[in-house]
């Protein structure tokens, strides 16, 4: 028995060397700046090129995406969060409206989708990109 435990703690003794992990954290590439990549390709939806004809049903994908980069500026470019702010009036309108479940265009959901688009257009200007 006392073998035994001789050998287990000379088995442990071993697996504390002594020497401190080291942690690995991954770093942030130096790659291009993903914000203007994004709302420029937000500027090519239908729901931001034609607000007035366009389904607010069909545009659910567009306000999500747009709702994300309005936190995205909030994010990265703190010196435009009112301009993030004005973004997302209209986004709180038309979800406020549940103009998801709306298909006709117009009303007060296509009002909603073309202040959106004004508003992106000045977030992407101020943006750059």
């Amino acid at each position: 028995m006392r073998t035994i435990l001789v050998a287990l703690l000379l088995v442990l003794s071993g697996c504390g060397s002594g020497e401190v992990p080291v942690k690995v954290r991954p770093t942030q590439g130096t790659g291009p700046d993903v914000l203007p990549i994004k709302l420029k390709a937000l500027t090519t939806d239908q729901c931001y090129l034609a607000p007035g004809t366009e389904s607010p049903k069909s545009c659910q994908k567009y306000v999500t995406e747009l709702s994300s980069a309005a936190g995205t500026v909030r994010k990265r470019r703190p010196d435009l969060s009112s301009h993030a702010d004005v973004l997302d009036r209209p986004i709180a309108a038309f979800r406020a409206a549940n103009c998801q479940d709306v298909a006709a265009a117009g009303g007060p959901c296509g009002q909603a989708l073309g202040d959106m688009a004004t508003a992106l257009t000045s977030v992407k200007s101020l943006v750059g990109g």
